[in-house]
């Protein structure tokens, strides 16, 4: 995933609904990010309920969840869809961002600080739940929140940046414009991944800018990418603060690859007449337009929808926007999300969920990322409902990793699951990620 930590790179968004409807519970297990999150909703129907649990690996990535969600649900008249799209990009991808783009996160930290710190029982935003964080936890996000808006002066991101590279390439640093072009042509080319272009990967593994979509300046460090990693000193622990994200496999992953518009994946001569930023941001706008039209959806929509079914180039087209007195704000201001509930909870309550009550039996999905399938043990089966599905990511996009070593991974999870209790679902065979069913008894 594209996160704090850099344990792996951003894989592609999945609807963690596929198979159930209705009233949906959906357990996201170092997600990372929202993406997952934002894919499901777009796939929801009007008449289905769903509540998101997230699971985390710290409370930096907790802070950034909430930060990119907070982004997206800003209302119509905070910041218009083009521009939302844009700064919730170069927050998501960028190591350096615009000056306009830093007072926007800055205003965003200061508000969620207020949140997490004013909210005890109630939330302000069924999608930004921490009343279920312990308040140390939440003091940590304070911190977190308060880093953001007053950061150290003496972080450079781009010294950042170019260090993990350095410490990566090693001695081929001096080659290192042939070693971004192996990379790109030889593996995420070979994975499918043709849309991203040279130009923009090689700037990306350069500077860690991977979306200009203005006429700008980027060079203002993107602290919410910033985070403390823990070292062995000779014996001693020390934490460093640092950037210790994805270096090797690009953001253009999370929303870049895939659409469902054909015309953005058309080829010239071999060549994709469009990049992943353009896909990147034609698919954020869907999303984002999903929320809006989720906010409360207007009493045109299905008129509209009648109409695309008689001009087939509608499809291609993003919807029209939803009267602002049709929508629903919460005390922030942000929109709120008609049945759609968000909650964050503690980054080590994955082993003591068997434990509750309330949870028993009670999730339809499970989504893990390769990072945290460790953690998953026979007790999972306590927690998910009789037809739940297990989505595991694999290894697919660490590019540092061999054939043997991905296909090796793959294996183990599938061992991981089958102690779990759960049995392949694969009816074809996905190399991005295993899909479990629980085995009968």
């Amino acid at each position: 995933m594209y996160n704090l930590v850099g344990v792996q790179p951003c894989t592609r968004p999945t609807q963690c609904s596929r198979r159930q409807h209705g009233k949906l519970n959906i357990l996201l297990l170092g997600s990372g990010d929202p993406r997952h999150i934002f894919k499901t909703i777009a796939g929801l129907k009007d008449t289905d309920t769903l509540h998101v649990w997230v699971v985390e690996h710290s409370m930096e990535i907790v802070a950034r969840q909430l930060l990119l969600l907070s982004l997206a649900l800003s209302p119509q008249h905070s910041m218009g869809l083009q521009e939302k799209t844009e700064v919730f990009l170069e927050v998501f991808g960028n190591s350096e961002i615009r000056s306009q783009s830093e007072c926007i996160l800055k205003q965003t930290a200061s508000q969620l600080s207020l949140t997490v710190t004013d909210t005890l029982n109630t939330s302000t935003n069924p999608c930004l739940d921490t009343t279920m964080l312990r308040f140390k936890d939440r003091d940590e996000l304070d911190r977190i929140f308060k880093q953001w808006i007053h950061p150290p002066s003496s972080q450079s991101m781009s010294k950042l940046w170019d260090s993990r590279v350095r410490h990566h390439l090693g001695t081929r640093y001096d080659s290192k414009l042939g070693c971004f072009d192996w990379d790109l042509s030889m593996k995420l080319h070979q994975k499918g991944c043709g849309a991203i272009n040279k130009q923009q990967y090689v700037r990306w593994r350069e500077t860690g800018v991977a979306f200009e979509m203005r006429e700008g300046l980027y060079q203002t460090t993107n602290h919410s990418l910033l985070s403390t990693r823990i070292f062995n000193n000779r014996g001693d622990r020390l934490g460093i603060r640092g950037y210790w994200g994805d270096i090797v496999s690009s953001p253009y992953l999370s929303f870049g690859i895939e659409t469902d518009n054909k015309a953005l994946l058309q080829t010239q001569n071999g060549q994709h007449t469009k990049t992943a930023q353009d896909i990147s941001c034609h698919n954020v706008q869907e999303l984002f337009q999903a929320l809006v039209c989720r906010s409360g959806i207007p009493s045109f929509q299905q008129g509209s929808q009648e109409g695309q079914e008689q001009d087939p180039s509608a499809n291609h087209r993003p919807s029209s926007p939803q009267p602002e007195a049709n929508q629903r704000f919460t005390d922030n201001g942000l929109l709120c999300l008609d049945g759609v509930n968000v909650t964050f909870l503690p980054v080590d309550s994955l082993s003591k969920l068997p434990k509750k009550q309330r949870f028993s039996h009670l999730f339809n999905t499970v989504y893990c990322s390769a990072s945290l399938v460790h953690q998953l043990g026979p007790s999972l089966r306590q927690v998910t409902a009789p037809d739940a599905v297990l989505v595991v990511e694999l290894a697919e996009y660490l590019l540092d990793l061999s054939k043997e070593q991905i296909k090796g991974f793959a294996e183990k999870v599938d061992d991981i699951a089958r102690e779990a209790g759960f049995e392949s679902a694969n009816a074809g065979k996905s190399d991005v990620y295993s899909t479990y069913t629980l085995q009968k008894e």
